[in-house]
């Protein structure tokens, strides 16, 4: 691929490449929508990634391609980078990644470079292809720049970076693009940042299943507003405790000041919040202020038009998702003989919720997952932002080519998208490497 890769840069800017980047794609195996609420996450980074050809040039302009035919060549000066929010496409992720570096090191006279990329990561499939191009734009203008920060500090960067295009993300795609390690997944906790490996246990095999519904957060609202439905519960929560509630943005805070276990956490939302959406009147009624200071100190640029709020479910579902995922790595430490099995009821309890109290499936996920369980997987959900993208499975080894080859008939021979998209959309992952620098020798 490096080869191929090598051939194509030179017919196109006419030279060689001096060094390649690449970063992985990861799969969420449990733990979803609650890094932004400040909670552990527990993905693993998948083989699929994007990788970059790049040759520093003496020019102020970076040029960039790419392999597929599908997403047009761009060309900006390197002392000017304008990012579109309104339209994300594929070189506005490059150029959060760029900008990030550059602002972080205050850069005057950044490098000029040629960038050619090649990805194998499906896209708006939830496997964070997005936040892969952002991790390896950074470290492609780390590197061309001469400078080294540490895998942590670049996760970060590149966390705040990616937030340019629009999207209020938490921090688990970066972070795991940087920190993975072959062979093991990763608690990744967040404040400050840090990641434990996770042992999975060795008789499963995780399996992700494209459901060929595109989802790009950037292009819609579902998912800054389920970051403002968190935030809004997370001021309705302290308040009613007395907290200075204007201070407190994540679900966690709350937890950590009150000093109280994520069990309890959950009969506080039972006691504090009702199930009926929240309209905005409501909602600064509670905490005695004006419509006005509701959209201009709390409400993202994308959800101010939006006039309801689920409180409830949305602190629900967080709450119990992180109790899910701290069980999920006491299960995988102690390796218990029934340890796929308690997995997998994690998993599918953490689907019902996501399907339920945080409204992110869409009828093919929901689709797919039950097809998934039928055909053989212990455990399955959606993984990702959801609205569609893709689910994972935790599925016995030894069961799973029949698991693949019946999923590939039930969910796949009718779809003739799903046909098209044959190679990357039912595959068996075990957890890959994190992000790399290759030079040319």
């Amino acid at each position: 691929r490096l080869q191929k890769l090598k051939e194509m840069f030179i017919s196109k800017f006419g030279s060689a490449p001096q060094f390649y980047v690449r970063a992985p794609g990861r799969v969420n195996l449990i733990g979803e929508h609650i890094d932004y609420c400040g909670y552990a996450v527990l993905p693993m980074a998948i083989e699929q990634d994007i990788l970059i050809a790049v040759e520093p040039v003496k020019t102020e302009v970076v040029q960039l391609a790419n392999t597929n035919s599908l997403y047009l060549d761009f060309t900006t000066s390197v002392n000017n980078i304008q990012i579109n929010k309104t339209k994300p496409q594929w070189h506005n992720y490059f150029l959060c990644g760029l900008k990030g570096i550059q602002e972080h090191f205050g850069l005057n006279n950044p490098t000029g470079m040629n960038c050619l990329l090649d990805g194998t990561i499906p896209p708006s499939s939830g496997l964070s292809s997005s936040s892969a191009l952002v991790c390896c734009a950074g470290l492609v203008t780390l590197r061309a720049n001469g400078k080294t920060l540490s895998k942590v500090e670049l996760a970060e960067i590149c966390t705040k970076s990616e937030r340019y295009i629009g999207t209020e993300g938490g921090g688990m795609d970066q972070s795991i693009s940087f920190l993975a390690e072959e062979g093991t997944a990763k608690l990744i906790e967040f404040s400050p940042l840090r990641a434990t490996d996770v042992r999975l246990p060795s008789g499963a095999a995780f399996v992700i299943a494209n459901s060929c519904v595109e989802m790009n957060k950037a292009a819609t609202s579902h998912y800054n507003i389920r970051v403002m439905e968190c935030r809004l519960a997370t001021k309705l929560l302290s308040k009613s405790k007395g907290l200075d509630w204007k201070k407190m943005l994540r679900l966690h805070d709350v937890q950590t000041k009150l000093g109280v276990s994520l069990q309890e956490m959950l009969t506080i939302v039972e006691e504090v919040l009702h199930p009926e959406p929240y309209s905005t009147e409501e909602i600064c009624k509670c905490l005695g202020i004006s419509l006005e200071e509701l959209r201009s100190q709390i409400l993202s640029q994308n959800t101010q038009d939006v006039s309801t709020f689920k409180l409830y479910q949305r602190a629900k579902h967080v709450y119990s998702e992180a109790a899910r995922v701290l069980e999920f790595k006491k299960i995988c430490n102690a390796a218990p003989a029934n340890a796929i099995q308690l997995l997998g009821e994690l998993m599918n309890q953490s689907y019902i919720s996501c399907r339920e109290m945080y409204e992110c499936s869409c009828p093919e996920l929901d689709r797919l997952v039950d097809i998934c369980l039928q055909f053989g997987a212990i455990g399955s959900r959606l993984t990702g932002a959801g609205w569609g993208g893709c689910t994972v499975s935790m599925v016995p080894t030894d069961k799973l080519n029949t698991f693949l080859k019946n999923v590939k008939k039930a969910y796949y021979q009718t779809d003739v998208q799903g046909l098209a998209m044959e190679s990357n959309r039912l595959f068996a992952t075990k957890p890959g490497r994190g992000a790399l620098v290759f030079v040319e020798a």
